[in-house]
Parts: structure tokens; sequence; C-alpha cells
């Protein structure tokens, strides 16, 4: 599969993601379409080793002209590693998320499918911190691996942290009486957020698991006072693109096309702002679009968006 195959970008809004099929020793999992570059076979003898304590960490690669980290998923996910001598070659999956390329070391490549969100269920506690979804596809169940925590799990100083040397005081006192509603399907990174967002002043927050919640959350301030400003109850929005049950861009165009939300200012967080990308935002009406690694930004950006 070529990047072009994989720039088969959906109308943003509309529920709808394409996942990306592949197992790893026989257990189906699937990646979101819009994170994958390309699918193909790298030699092992192009791969050079790379001094890691991990040893999912296979190497790294030329890849016309970037040099790109390998990672083994057989190894990472406990599945076994394949040896040298196993194979000539190693079928790959090239990711691009939190401005950085990967590469994963999979088994087999099955195909693409076109689903919803909604389709996507949230994992139980039970299913440990790796898996974002479960997703039914013809008759099986495919994991909807969280790829962000996976590069942390292997390399903690990616997790994100903010400098509070950054954080504008002179707004503390203002922050206080914002009220912000989020929504991130990932435990880690809500904790990140909620810790940064009061650090810096911002103390009530309400925070949802997924897109689905905090919009019933705004419907229900709707219905319970219609001759009022939304804008008198929350006064901003925060959400991750990625989620099971209502995605983030869904999450925004919903807002925008009711008469009583549409005043929320909102932003995206997300590890899938790129510039090839941001105009899946933009076409949504998004206000402010950051990324991950951009987090020391999230209080300047959020100041301007919801202090008057």
């Amino acid at each position: 599969m070529s990047k072009d195959e994989t720039d088969i970008l959906l109308e943003s809004g509309t529920g709808e993601l394409e996942v990306l099929k592949f197992k790893v020793k026989g257990v189906l999992y699937a990646i979101n379409v819009i994170k994958v570059r390309e699918v193909l076979r790298v030699e092992n003898e192009k791969i050079r080793p790379l001094s890691s304590k991990a040893d999912s960490v296979k190497g790294m690669v030329n890849i016309r002209g970037d040099v790109v980290t390998v990672i083994d998923l057989n190894d990472y996910l406990d599945c076994g590693i394949y040896q040298e001598s196993d194979k000539d070659s190693y079928r790959m999956i090239l990711t691009e998320f939190n401005d950085m390329k990967i590469l994963f070391i999979v088994g087999e490549v099955i195909g693409i499918d076109r689903l919803l969100w909604e389709d996507i269920e949230e994992p139980n506690e039970l299913m440990g911190g790796l898996i974002n979804g479960v997703i039914k596809l013809d008759g099986e169940l495919a994991s909807f691996l969280d790829f962000e925590k996976i590069l942390t799990d292997i390399k903690p100083e990616l997790s994100m942290t903010i400098d509070e040397n950054k954080i504008d005081e002179v707004n503390r006192s203002k922050r206080e009486n914002i009220t912000l509603v989020m929504a991130e399907d990932s435990p880690t990174i809500r904790g990140v957020l909620e810790d940064t967002l009061r650090k810096a002043g911002y103390q009530d927050l309400k925070i949802f698991n997924d897109g689905k919640r905090l919009l019933d959350y705004l419907l229900e301030i709707k219905d319970e006072n219609p001759d009022e400003s939304i804008l008198n109850y929350v006064q901003g929005v925060i959400t991750d693109i990625e989620m099971p049950q209502l995605d983030g861009h869904t999450l925004i165009r919903k807002i925008n096309e009711d008469r009583y939300l549409e005043e929320l200012p909102t932003m995206i967080f997300s590890s899938l702002i790129t510039e090839s990308l941001r105009h899946k935002g933009e076409a949504v009406g998004a206000d402010r679009q950051i990324s991950k690694p951009e987090i020391n930004n999230l209080i300047s950006i959020l100041d301007e968006l919801v202090l008057d």
C-alpha cells in the first residue's frame, strides 16, 4: 500500500474512519489509517542497530531520506520476536503522529475497513492500558492500539510534560472563573491535561472519556436552560480526535451546527495535528488546533480563546 492509498481522507466530521487491520502472532489489531503513511517490507540488512534499553527497539532505517526508528510489536506485545534467521525482510507499517515517523514491525497486514466511531467500544479496566477501543470486524474482535502509549512506555521522556515556568501567572485569577469541558479517551493524557490546567489556574473542569458524553452534557444544559446562553455555564471545549463513540471532529461539527452551542470556543488537542491534516479541523470549524508535543503552548493558546 502506497502513501497515496492511505491518503483517502474522509470528509471531516462524518463520524466515519478507516482502519488498517494487521496481525501480530495471529492476534488482530487496528490502527487509524490517518496515522499510516505506508506499508512496506524492509530487508534485515538495511536495519542498523541502536543502543537502547528497550528490546523492542530494533534499530533505525533510511526511508527515502528520513531516518526512522524501528519498533518490533512482536516483542513489545510479548508475542515473541522474530530472529534474524527467521526472515529475510520484515512487514512494517510506517506511521506518522506526534510529529514523528515510526516504523512498526508486524506480522500480517490484512487490509482497510471503513466503520463508524460509534462502532468502537470503550475498553474496560481489565483490558489494560494499551487499548483505546475494541472493534468487531467480520466476526472477529480487533484491538484499537494506543500507539502514543507504546512510544512513551518505550521512551518515558517522550511523555507530555509542562514547563511550569512558561505558565503566565498574570491571568490566574481570570482562569479560576472559567468552566472548561474536555473529552479525552486516554487516562494518561487526561491526567496530564487536568494537572496542567489546574496548575495554570483552570479549576472548574468537566472531563469525559469520549465526545458523546461531552455532547450529551452540553445538550443537557441546553434542555434545562433554553433561554440562557451556553456561555453562562461553559466557556470552552477541549477535545481529542480519536475517541470511541464520537470523535473530536464530529463533536465540533455538531457543536457548530447547533444554534445554542455554536457560541462555544473549541480547541482540538491531538497527536494528529500535522500540516497535512490540519485542514480537517478547519473544515468542522475548530477555533484552535494544537498537537500534543506542543503542550507548553496549551495555556497561552487557551487563554486567547476563552479569556476576555
